[in-house]
């Protein structure tokens, strides 16, 4: 047989096969022994001696690939857990206090029907109350601290923390998700409702461990440019593993191992429950989400099991129990959790071996190792798995910690699949509760129909530990702090150039605002301020004029020689870089333009983040990041370029926008304008630095849509209150002849369809002789807010009229509105308006063609909105309905 021969029983050849063997006796030898192994002792024990020599080997230095899962025990064992540098007993305490007032504050609001979660907190209590006492930095320091995403569902064992600290009082506590006064506490963390306290909404599954990574991110990229140092500062992701199911929960796992964020740590509560049962009813989810994160390059700590376990493990000297543990699903888990010690004598402990190790084992040990022996609920683990992940370099760290949900609540709630929706305990559960955590409670208060919360007294030994332990790590957490700084507004020579026009050359709005923000960007008071994000479409927009000048941030540099390193617009990436260039991620893009928008408050240093992106994937791709950009008061620019349903030549459905605006209507802190002309940007982003960066700064953030449509940019006309009309929403552009005789009708438009409708002027007056006056409209939703907060006022008594009413007031003939939108964006006006109104809009699913065809498809091009203005006329007794008939066969219009 030849050397290159292979028998018919050799293994499936492999991509080791393809590689030199420079010694195949030794080889063979290895390959021997180890089916030695499996013949004498089991596949078991071949797979424990490969573990162990993969573990040295990489241990020794030597390169290796990575396991991707590892036995399901404490990442750390018992011999290497360092020493605690609290006071066990006094923290149980503290702990316990906290358990109590959460269940007691959700009980006590459920008897109004509020409702609550209680179970989320109950199985993560430890998991916080480390961090809080040993680990997580507060803002006193440097004014920065750790950034910490704390569980949605536990928000109640967190007010019960800051009730104890003395931050909150029980009448507080009382207003727990009773908002609409004005002081009650928010269900979830949420900064917009209580700002002093929450920094970030998380209870959006799978946006907070998302937004955590871009925040580590974006602490690197503010330090690597000088800006602020932020080396002291940790990022806490706290996630259930249900929540890891959200696609954004794992989106940008990689991006963060890439750039080594080793300041940021996951710590994903395992208790194997999600809302309505099970996370991985028949497989084990912390193998699962170790494999996810091993694989993605993230250090895994796993803690899983207590103290009762370390004997019994050590007695396991066959790994018989190992397996075991391993094997069992986590439903089954589950279920070992709430049976007695016979049914976990009869189905887990299997077999003569672990049948043995039962024997030795009573009753109590045996139920306590399942009830109650979890990693997650001690405290020397927890602490053990923390220090692990703040002490390694070079990659991110997740702490898988495994729980029991509804931990000391009583046999009602715990590792029960219903327990998510149980929202109260009754007198006798609270005492079952008081005896299991020893507190001090007499019998006489648990006799009533309320519950008490229980408060040691603020001079008392428990309260003075906590506020030591929170001064010693720099103030008190959670906090959110805004010391104002307000930002030098720009010269006005950096909106000039827009204000001047572009003469008889044809620019595209969006190149106009690229200009503007490059401008900005060079100015030496706030030109460093400036955080550009693009989703891998900078070219597209425009911008790679940045790329030599400003820099792409990246934390490793350039390590490589650009392709076009001899061209004037290289591709220079840089550890200080100023843009940020993503990748294809829009949902990463809001979550950095987020932390960048908020870097007022997180860090004290206002940035002024720019993201342009291709319109459709905005509002529509991300909108639930949007809502979450205003729940954290962020502040910026978001920018839909290449908008509009029709200006997108032959990209068709998918690309084409019609309905952001809509959608962002909807958003209380977007701040929407449509421009037409490159001097309206000019006015509307100097407004927009004065709201959100000026004197007295306001939490919005601004939302332009500009087109790729090259057009005449004219100088900024000289009319009356322009700025002011720019701003608002609505201004006259273009008047037809005052007093001429004849019909008159009011074309609104937006964006890029005022060229239409300028179009439509010439041919109303020229072939039909009716005058119609063009307006310009930066801002449909703007104007509707106005006219809004206007019908409030009148309700309080107050006359008020709205600002569309008022500036169309006595504009003869009725009014016919146009945007390349679809037509409820301008129909949000309609009932303000005095004058007949009717609109015109791109209803529908987008389509690729040139842009006349498309025009023509929706009925918004020039000539349709001359019929439709003859239409409206008609309909008005205004015109003869024969002329609309003449039109239409006139401009081809049919259908």
């Amino acid at each position: 047989m030849s050397d290159t021969a292979r028998p018919a029983e050799s293994p499936v050849p492999s991509e080791l096969d393809q590689l030199p063997d420079r010694d195949r006796e030794e080889t063979a030898e290895w390959q021997a022994s180890l089916d030695a192994v499996v013949r004498h002792a089991g596949p078991d024990r071949a797979v424990y001696l490969l573990r162990r020599v993969h573990e040295h080997a990489a241990g020794s230095g030597v390169s290796v690939p990575v396991l991707l899962s590892s036995d399901y025990i404490n990442t750390i064992p018992a011999a290497s857990q360092p020493a605690f540098p609290g006071d066990v007993g006094m923290e149980s305490r503290i702990t316990a206090l906290n358990r109590w007032n959460a269940a007691a504050m959700v009980t006590r609001g459920s008897r109004l029907g509020l409702g609550g979660h209680i179970s989320t907190y109950a199985s993560a209590a430890w998991l916080y109350e480390i961090g809080f006492n040993h680990f997580f930095k507060g803002k006193d320091a440097d004014g920065s601290g750790d950034q910490l995403y704390l569980q949605g569902h536990a928000s109640p064992g967190i007010y019960a923390r800051v009730f104890l600290e003395g931050r909150l009082g029980e009448e507080q506590l009382d207003a727990f998700r009773r908002e609409a006064g004005g002081h009650g506490l928010p269900s979830y963390p949420h900064p917009r409702r209580l700002p002093w306290l929450w920094e970030f909404p998380t209870v959006s599954m799978g946006l907070g461990p998302l937004a955590a990574i871009y925040q580590a991110r974006f602490n690197r990229y503010l330090h690597n440019r000088g800006i602020k140092d932020t080396s002291g500062s940790r990022v806490w992701a706290f996630l259930g593993d249900g929540e890891m199911d959200e696609p954004e929960s794992t989106a940008a796992l990689a991006l963060a191992a890439r750039e080594g964020l080793d300041n940021l740590t996951f710590v994903v509560n395992c208790n194997l429950q999600r809302l309505d049962g099970p996370v991985r009813s028949n497989s084990k989810i912390v193998q699962e989400l170790e494999a996810r994160f091993r694989g993605a390059g993230w250090n895994v700590v796993k803690t899983l099991w207590g103290e009762a376990w370390d004997p019994v493990l050590e007695q396991d000297v066959t790994g018989s129990l190992v397996h075991r543990l391993g094997e069992v699903p986590d439903a089954q888990m589950q279920t070992y959790a709430a049976r007695d010690a016979d049914y976990v004598r009869k189905h887990f402990f299997v077999g003569d071996t672990l049948s043995d190790l039962a024997a030795r084992l009573s009753d109590t040990q045996l139920t306590n190792l399942f009830e109650n022996s979890r990693g997650g609920h001690e405290p020397l683990k927890v602490h053990a798995a923390y220090r692990a992940a703040v002490e390694h370099r070079g990659a991110p760290t997740v702490v898988l910690a495994q729980t029991v949900k509804g931990h000391t609540l009583g046999s009602a709630f715990e590792s029960r699949n219903a327990n998510h929706q149980m929202k109260k305990l009754t007198m006798a559960q609270f005492r079952e509760m008081r005896d299991l955590l020893e507190l001090p409670i007499p019998d006489s208060a648990l006799s009533g129909e309320q519950v008490p919360y229980w408060h040691p007294g603020k001079n008392s030994p428990e309260v003075q530990y906590l506020q030591d332990r929170r001064k010693a790590l720099g103030g008190p957490a959670p906090v959110r702090t805004v010391v104002p700084k307000p930002l030098d507004q720009p010269p006005a020579h950096a909106f000039e150039g827009l204000e001047k026009g572009f003469g008889n050359q044809e620019v595209a709005t969006t190149m106009a605002l690229v200009r503007l923000v490059k401008d900005l960007m060079r100015d030496k008071e706030t030109g460093q301020r400036w955080v550009p994000i693009i989703p891998d479409e900078a070219r597209t927009f425009g911008m790679e004029s940045l790329f030599p000048s400003a820099g792409i941030y990246s934390p490793q540099g350039q390590t490589y020689e650009p392709v076009d390193a001899d061209q004037l617009l290289y591709y220079k990436e840089a550890k200080n870089g100023q843009l940020i260039d993503e990748g294809i991620t829009e949902a990463g893009s809001m979550a950095e333009f987020t932390a960048a928008a908020t870097s007022y408050a997180t860090h004290g240093e206002p940035m002024i983040p720019f993201y342009i992106f291709y319109a459709m994937f905005g509002f529509q791709r991300t909108g639930d990041q949007f809502w979450a950009l205003a729940d954290q008061m962020g502040r910026g620019f978001v920018v839909g370029a290449t908008a509009g349903r029709t200006t997108m030549t032959g990209e068709g459905l998918q690309h084409a926008d019609g309905h952001s605006h809509l959608l962002a209507s909807t958003n209380p802190a977007a701040i929407s304008y449509d421009p037409a002309f490159a001097y309206e940007i000019a006015v509307i982003v100097k407004d927009g630095l004065r709201r959100m960066y000026g004197e007295r700064p306001e939490d919005v953030f601004y939302y332009l849509t500009v087109y790729n449509e090259p057009k005449l940019q004219p100088a900024m006309p000289t009319l009356p209150s322009l700025e002011e009309g720019i701003v608002r929403g609505l201004y006259r552009f273009r008047q037809a002849q005052p007093g001429a005789a004849g019909p008159r009708i009011q074309l609104l438009s937006s964006g890029t369809a005022i060229h239409w409708a300028l179009k439509a002027q010439e041919l109303l007056s020229n072939e039909w002789g009716v005058h119609a006056d063009v307006w310009s409209v930066t801002s449909w939703t703007e104007l509707r807010r106005d006219a809004l907060d206007a019908d409030r006022a009148r309700l309080r008594g107050e006359e008020r009229t709205p600002y569309v009413t008022d500036t169309l007031s006595g504009a003869p003939g009725p009014v016919l509105a146009v945007s390349d939108w679809m037509r409820q964006v301008p129909d949000q006006i309609s009932q303000w308006v005095e004058q007949e109104y009717t609109s015109l809009g791109t209803d529908g699913f987008g389509l690729s063609d040139t842009r006349d065809a498309v025009r023509r498809y929706f009925r918004v091009d020039a000539e349709s909105i001359a019929v439709a203005a003859l239409d409206q006329l008609a309909r008005s007794g205004v015109v003869d309905p024969g002329q609309v008939v003449r039109a239409r066969e006139r401009y081809g219009w049919h259908g």
